[in-house]
């Protein structure tokens, strides 16, 4: 996972990514409710601030679990500050992953990536690692910004995550957004 400024957004920004108007825009409730279930374990890889964290904490009910990825430790101390002396302080497991390295062994049954495989610099060897860590049977949520993202460099994006044994499912309609679900089989 790259650490160039350039690419990851900076913790000084996340405010810009958890408000009210994104919260109206691209609502986690309504994206994530058909993929995650009570009881689940989830990985949100570049969680930043934690805006689908929180509500996949919320989905995954006492008996499930929520990985919380990201690659800067300020970006979790923020979702840390938003879940701390709640019931969800239980659910939540922040991860510092590495430059390149995701760094999770459990298994979990969905990973989202939401609006940030577009920073990964090799994404084969990012899919294949993920691949050791997705339950048989799980998916991952793939969303990609259209501004930052072209249609060709997403299909390829789709491709390499083929070519590591991923299935290519219908994605949800994201307002502003490319989507994909993948399935291990």
């Amino acid at each position: 996972m790259s650490n160039r400024s350039n690419r990851v957004c900076p913790v000084e920004r996340a405010g810009s990514l958890d408000n009210k108007i994104r919260r109206w825009l691209q609502n986690p409730q309504k994206i994530l409710r058909p993929y995650i279930e009570e009881g689940m374990t989830v990985l949100d890889i570049g969680c930043g601030p934690g805006f689908f964290s929180i509500d996949m904490a919320q989905m995954v009910g006492k008996s499930g679990r929520v990985i919380a990825s990201d690659l800067q430790e300020g970006m979790l101390r923020k979702v840390r500050d938003k879940v701390k002396g709640t019931e969800l302080e239980e659910r939540i497991t922040l991860h510092k992953c590495e430059k390149n390295k995701i760094g999770v062994s459990e298994h979990v049954d969905f990973v989202l990536l939401f609006y940030m495989v577009h920073e990964i610099p090799n994404k084969e060897e990012f899919f294949n690692e993920i691949g050791t860590i997705l339950k048989p049977n799980g998916q991952i949520l793939i969303v990609e910004p259209p501004f930052h993202v072209s249609k060709s460099a997403f299909e390829e994006t789709v491709r390499k995550a083929g070519d590591v044994g991923f299935t290519n499912a219908k994605g949800p309609n994201v307002l502003l957004s490319k989507t994909v679900i993948l399935k291990k089989g």
